[in-house]
């Protein structure tokens, strides 16, 4: 089966963003493909890399970047939501006339044309919302 995950809550004060992650691995491990997760809202917060938890929990962001280089998933962040939440590629970051970009590697900024088409492509689209 191919899913498609769409995550809406905040990484750290939210469970949607690790329990979304939970399901990916247990899919994978399973045999099921994911076309791509979408993180909205403030879930785009997951793809910054300036996120620094205490190194007696687990680093969300970091995690979702190692399930994407083992499996090749497509972590898109909503550009929308996430320049609104600071949350910006280099090229988002030259555009706006900020220092620096701080998107994750892994990650790719864009619309919700994403969306749309992972829902068309694949044969559930599951949501993680707080």
């Amino acid at each position: 089966m191919i899913f498609s995950l769409l995550i809406t809550g905040a990484p750290y004060s939210s469970q949607s963003v690790a329990t979304a992650l939970q399901f990916a691995r247990e899919a994978l491990q399973q045999g099921h493909s994911i076309h791509r997760v979408f993180f909205y809202a403030d879930a785009v917060h997951t793809g910054s890399k300036l996120a620094t938890p205490p190194q007696d929990e687990m680093h969300i962001p970091d995690e979702w970047q190692q399930l994407a280089k083992d499996h090749e998933l497509d972590l898109v962040v909503c550009i929308a939501a996430a320049v609104r939440r600071g949350v910006l590629d280099d090229g988002e970051a030259k555009r706006h006339e900020k220092p620096a970009g701080n998107l994750q590697d892994n990650y790719q900024l864009s619309g919700l044309g994403q969306l749309v088409e992972a829902a068309m492509i694949s044969d559930r689209m599951i949501t993680f919302a707080p």
